[in-house]
Parts: structure tokens; C-alpha cells; sequence
């Protein structure tokens, strides 16, 4: 076939004009309210609740998308995890996204799919289990590799501008998150794995890529604020509490809210008694200094690998009769909490996986009290939840029409193990032996006492699927996820389904909506895929 020769040059021009647009002014970048026109940020906007307030596409209409186009990756299997997977979100800035596989950034025209350009790194170790995106200020993306390279790239074209060391794989570092920019810092987090490190969170200035500070999720001597929650200095120096996904942030309190990871070693916990702040915790830090202002431990000594790092997201509403600045987080350790974000106070504290057996009840503060009986154990010790957690990664929502937040949860119940009776145990020291009456669900919890509103769940025998991917909700009264290798819109007040596209593959990344032309445009990933739907015409 045939294409005029006008038709190519509309096309150049098109993509020309992509590719000269403007940067993300870091000042455009907002607690609740974005342009409909930019997802700026790994979760949208500062609050991490992924609700949109696009209706065009609504209960009323939700049976006319249609997948628009699709964009497949074109690489190769990756180092010892097999196919790439799309876990991040993209941005949307100028009508062109930004998203990331390990390795590789991609830029592609948001209304068509076509590949603008691609960036291709070569990493020398690290963890591939994930990448979950890139920040951008002005006209620069910010990426992190699988063995600690903190890379700065031109978002017109993809060159490398610089890179900074920022993480040792040697020591089993490993870094995947969507660095996030507040104001002129980009906020970087590291993982790690069993060797019995400490987490940090960095600051780097935007131009050079150079620390702006640096704050660790250990005290740093004894003597410290928290470190008479460590026996001793060794125990401290080798603590874990990494920051592996991106956090949120309030302009207007100037507070910066993240989540940090298990302590070290994972399952074994008896070298390190105490409460071992502040790992498996939120933190609030001010994004300027990186001094700490409040803390929340939600695995208080924890044992179990649960890492805190889920999102912690932000809303007003009003609890008891009184308007609050709040913080909500679904914990992998079962527990749902809503917290004050000025101060850090609980406000409600309550499992969502079982009865929360693995804790007493909570201390004066609403944090779980650890129940000793329930630690792992050389013969075994069953929880009521997973052994390795009720949730994890993929990003809930929290919808303000309804005052429900969501998230994809596991239930059913665990055992852990212990496996290194010795009294300075190294690595993990243990495991997760296993998960009985297994079943995948989706869980709207109300935010003024915890309890359950509704729940969409199934069991996984046989080795079936079940919820994958994050959350979002819109004002168009509709919340997306995937379920069972097919992109799903429930209801988000009573959890009824209302529509259906079955995907190749199961949802691996949090979906995301914007507007363009006049169009909205839902975006998952599925695998190896990008898929944007549209609205099809009556």
C-alpha cells in the first residue's frame, strides 16, 4: 500500500513536534490535583491514591473500550528472570510516555504506540526482579540500573547525559524504583537481598546527579534517637530496612512519606532483640534535609520478610466529626492503618488478613505488639495469613468519592520456619514453609475503622490465577485491576464487575488514565506489553 507523500510529512511533523516538547516543571507537580493531560509522577501525583478525576469513560459507557493500540518490547529474555515484565508505571508528559523494563527506558507517542526511542544499558550485576519507572524534571528522565547506577538521559532523545554510583552490588544491593522528584531532589531508594546491610534513602541534585543527603533506616552509633532498639552497634550496621519503592509527599507540611523494609537477618531475629527501628516502618522526613520527623512501625522486630514499603497514600476526610490530613497504608504484614500524616498518630489500626494473630494488640502508639509464640521456629509456627506476607508492590487506591481504599491481598494462612538456631545468625535464617487455604483478593477497606466493605476474592487451587497488577479508580465511578489474566472494572462501592478484556498475560503494573485530544486513555501493562483502551464509537 501506498502512503501519500503529505501523509509522511504530517507524520514527521507529528513526531518532530513530540520530540521538541517541554519538559515537567517539578513545580507542576501537585498533592491531589493534576492537569488531565500528565501522569508526572510514578503514581500520578504526590498522594500515591491513584484516583483520577477523568469521567469520560463511566459506568455508563465502560462496555465500549477497546484496546487502541499496543506496544510489545522488543527484547530478549533477561538475566534469571525470564521475559521482561512492564511493572512500572508510565508518565505522560507532551503527549509522550516514559516507561521502563531493567535495562532499558522506552519512549513511544502516547496516542499511536509508535517507538520514538529507546535506551539501552548494560548492568554488571544486580537483581532484575523489577524496574518500576523513571522521574523526570525539565527535560530529564532519572533511572536507576539493576547494580546501582543512578543515570540521567534527555527525555527529547534518550542520550546518556551522566550516571552516579549510588548502590554496591557486591554487597547485594540492588536498586529498581522510580526515582521521585520534589522541588530540586531527586529521591532515590535502594534494595537489597541477604547480606545484611543497611537501607538508606539519598537526595541527588537534578544537574549533576551529586548527594544532597543521605539518611539510613538504622541509627548510625549508639547513643542515636532508636538505638536502644538494637542490642548492639554490629546489629545496627547490618539491619536491612531498604526503600525500594517510591513514596509520597506533601508540599503544603513540606513532609516526605516512605515505607522501609524488613530488618536483617530476615528470619531469624533472636542477634538483634528489640524493636529495630526503624525498618518495617513509615517514615516522614523532610525532603530538604533528610532529618526524620515521625516514625510508625508497622512489623515492630519484624521476622516474617514483611517489608514496610508499601505505598503509604495521602487524603483529607473527615474522622470523628474532625477534618484530618491523613496517611493510609494496606502493610504487607496484614494490618491496615490510618495515620495522622502532621504527627504520625494512629488513628485506626486493624489486620485485614486474619485476626492479626501474629501480634498481642497494639502499644500506645497503634503499632503491633510482635507475640513471641508466633515467631518462625525449627518445627514451624502457622499464622493466620501468608507466611511471606498479605501484600506487596503493586500500588492500591484509595477513591475519596466512596472513602474506601483498595488493594490486591492474599489470604489464608502460613507457616515460617526457622533454619539458624545460632546466636549471631546471618542472611535469611529462615523461611516461609508454605500457604494453606490460599486466595487471591481484592479488598475495599473503610477508612474510618478498617473493617472490610467489600471483598472480591477466589481460591488458587490447581495453581490458578488471581488478582495481578495495582489499582486505580477514576470519577467516572469505575476501579481497574487485573483478575485472572483479564483487565477488570468493578464497581468501587459495592465490587460488582462491569466489564471485561481478557490480556495475553496477567497485569503486572499499576494502570494509569489521562487525557489527550479530548480522549481519555486507560493504560496497563501485561507482560512484555503496554496496552492503551479507548472508548470505541457508537
Amino acid at each position: 500500500m501506498k502512503i501519500h507523500q503529505s501523509v509522511l510529512l504530517v507524520f514527521a511533523s507529528l513526531a518532530t513536534g513530540l520530540l521538541q516538547a517541554q519538559g515537567l516543571d517539578p513545580k507542576a507537580l501537585t498533592l491531589f490535583k493534576q492537569p488531565a493531560d500528565v501522569w508526572g509522577t510514578y503514581n500520578g501525583d504526590y498522594s500515591g491514591r491513584r484516583f483520577s478525576d477523568l469521567s469520560q469513560i463511566s459506568q455508563s459507557n465502560v462496555d465500549l473500550l477497546k484496546i487502541e493500540w499496543m506496544y510489545r518490547l522488543g527484547i530478549g529474555p533477561q538475566r534469571g528472570v525470564g521475559g521482561p515484565t512492564i511493572k512500572s508505571t508510565p508518565l505522560l508528559v507532551n503527549g509522550i510516555l516514559y516507561f521502563t523494563v531493567p535495562d532499558h527506558i522506552f519512549a513511544i507517542n502516547a496516542r499511536t504506540g509508535e517507538h520514538l526511542w529507546q535506551y539501552d544499558f548494560e548492568d554488571k550485576g544486580g537483581h532484575l526482579v523489577g524496574q518500576r519507572g523513571v522521574g523526570m524534571y525539565g527535560d530529564w528522565l532519572y533511572f536507576v540500573s539493576p547494580d546501582g547506577w543512578f543515570i540521567s538521559v534527555n527525555a527529547k532523545t534518550g542520550k546518556e547525559r551522566w550516571k552516579k554510583k549510588i548502590a554496591d552490588e557486591k554487597l547485594q544491593y540492588f536498586t529498581t524504583m522510580a526515582p521521585m522528584v520534589v522541588k530540586n531532589h531527586i529521591i532515590v531508594g535502594v534494595g537489597g537481598d541477604a547480606m545484611d546491610v543497611r537501607g538508606y534513602l539519598e537526595a541527588r541534585d537534578p544537574e549533576s546527579g551529586e548527594l544532597q543527603w543521605k539518611w539510613w533506616s538504622e541509627p548510625q552509633k549508639m547513643g542515636d534517637p532508636g538505638s536502644d532498639t538494637w542490642p548492639n552497634q554490629a546489629a545496627m550496621d547490618h539491619g536491612g530496612g531498604m526503600t525500594w519503592l517510591p513514596g509520597t509527599y506533601d508540599p503544603e507540611l513540606n513532609l516526605l512519606y516512605w515505607g522501609t523494609g524488613n530488618a536483617n537477618p530476615v528470619f531469624a531475629g533472636q542477634g538483634r532483640p528489640g524493636a529495630n527501628l526503624y525498618t518495617a516502618s513509615i517514615v516522614a522526613l523532610n525532603p530538604d534535609t533528610g532529618k526524620l520527623a515521625w516514625y510508625f512501625q508497622a512489623s515492630p522486630h519484624d521476622t516474617h520478610d514483611w517489608d514496610n514499603v508499601e505505598t503509604p497514600v495521602l487524603f483529607d476526610a473527615v474522622i470523628d466529626g474532625q477534618p484530618r490530613k491523613l496517611l493510609a497504608q494496606g502493610a504487607r504484614a496484614g494490618w491496615f492503618f490510618v495515620l495522622d500524616r502532621t504527627n504520625g498518630k494512629s488513628l485506626v489500626s486493624k489486620p485485614f488478613a486474619g485476626t492479626g494473630n501474629w501480634a498481642l494488640g497494639v502499644d500506645a502508639k497503634g503499632q503491633p505488639i510482635p507475640n513471641p509464640a508466633k515467631e518462625p521456629k525449627v518445627d514451624g509456627s502457622m499464622i493466620d495469613m501468608p507466611a511471606m506476607g498479605a501484600t506487596n508492590w503493586p500500588p492500591p487506591s484509595y477513591d475519596p468519592q466512596t472513602e474506601l481504599f483498595y488493594l490486591n491481598a492474599t489470604l489464608g494462612y502460613g507457616v515460617a520456619y526457622l533454619y539458624d538456631t545460632s546466636d549471631n545468625p546471618e542472611g535469611y535464617g529462615g523461611g516461609g514453609g508454605g500457604n494453606f487455604d490460599s486466595r487471591s483478593a481484592l479488598l475495599a477497606l473503610d477508612i474510618h475503622n478498617g473493617a472490610v466493605k467489600w471483598s472480591h476474592e477466589h481460591g488458587r487451587e490447581g495453581g490458578g490465577g488471581g488478582m495481578s497488577g495495582g489499582v486505580l479508580t477514576t470519577a467516572g465511578k469505575l476501579l481497574f485491576t487485573g483478575d485472572s489474566g483479564n483487565l477488570v472494572a468493578f464497581d468501587p462501592a459495592n465490587g460488582k464487575i462491569l466489564w471485561h478484556q481478557r490480556l495475553p498475560q496477567a497485569v503486572s503494573n499499576g494502570p494509569s488514565t489521562w487525557m489527550l485530544d479530548g480522549k481519555q486513555y486507560l493504560i496497563v501493562g501485561a507482560g512484555d506489553t503496554l496496552y492503551a483502551l479507548t472508548l470505541a464509537r457508537k
